[in-house]
């Protein structure tokens, strides 16, 4: 018998990045397109948020990436071992409708959430192009689960060793100078990547939505670590969001922030982990 929040499956993405699918059949059966969880792997674990990249009647797939104690942590976690908690759906739905044609740019671990975004947008009846980037062939991941998502997928590497050489900006723009009109573009990703997204978009005037990953801890907008400044009002991203009009968002600030623990990070490298409230972002 299937225990709650036990882990049904794992697989290996690259060295670095990991994926899980989780017993919990009551948030699978809510969840949407842009939500997230947040997990604990014991009970003196940070609270990791994580985007939900898929669901099944009685799983949750989530994907993450192995860069510190925590993430070290869940990766340790076999098939039929269990996590201390496992809580979602949260944060809002991306807004679904029949656009038209979209655009959905992914970076790197941002197309594990860009995955279940163009899933719901083709399902909506829009056409789909979604381009995903890499910095090499190596660390592609989930490319034939996103050309099932998508009318056409198009993979970017930095360096060239696979797909299209050059940034999801620079396949965007390609497109629209190709012709292509797009009624609008979802960028999620890296925060400069999703700043240059922006700036690209705004100058064609196309309406562009991003999902924002500033530092979290409680996910119920309670601790206030996630608050970004969004049309000059200050937004909380673990409830208003995670998605956000991108023109109108403050990326320096958010930035900024993001940085805050840099320093630190560094110094403590793989050992640090975070007591505050149980737990913090980021692992």
């Amino acid at each position: 018998m299937k225990q709650h929040y036990q882990i049904v499956s794992k697989k290996t993405l690259t060295p670095e990045i990991g994926q899980i699918s989780v017993y919990a059949p009551l948030i699978a059966a809510k969840a949407k397109a842009g939500q997230f969880i947040i997990l604990r792997v014991n009970e003196d674990g940070e609270r990791i948020p994580l985007t939900i990249s898929s669901t099944t009647d009685e799983a949750v797939t989530v994907i993450y990436q192995k860069v510190g104690a925590s993430t070290l942590a869940l990766d340790e976690l076999q098939q039929g071992e269990c996590l201390q908690d496992f809580v979602g759906p949260l944060g809002e739905p991306t807004h679904v409708e029949g656009y038209g044609r979209v655009a959905v740019l992914g970076g790197g671990l941002g197309c594990a959430i860009a995955l279940p975004v163009a899933k719901a947008l083709t399902e909506a009846g829009n056409t789909v192009d979604l381009i995903g980037g890499f910095k090499t062939k190596d660390i592609v991941i989930l490319e034939e689960e996103m050309s099932r998502a998508c009318t056409s997928l198009h993979i970017c590497t930095d360096d060239g060793t696979y797909g299209f050489h050059g940034f999801v900006t620079n396949k965007l723009e390609e497109l629209i100078a190709s012709g292509v009109k797009y009624d609008h573009v979802f960028a999620i990703g890296p925060l400069m990547m999703m700043k240059f997204a922006c700036k690209l978009t705004e100058k064609y005037n196309i309406p562009t939505t991003v999902s924002m990953n500033p530092i979290m801890i409680d996910g119920t907008g309670m601790c206030g670590c996630c608050r970004l400044t969004v049309g000059g009002e200050v937004k909380f991203a673990c409830v208003d969001g995670p998605d956000f009009d991108g023109h109108q968002v403050d990326f320096d600030e958010v930035i900024a922030r993001n940085a805050t623990y840099r320093d630190y990070e560094a110094q403590q490298k793989r050992d640090h982990l975070c007591r505050l409230g149980g737990g913090a972002l980021n692992g």
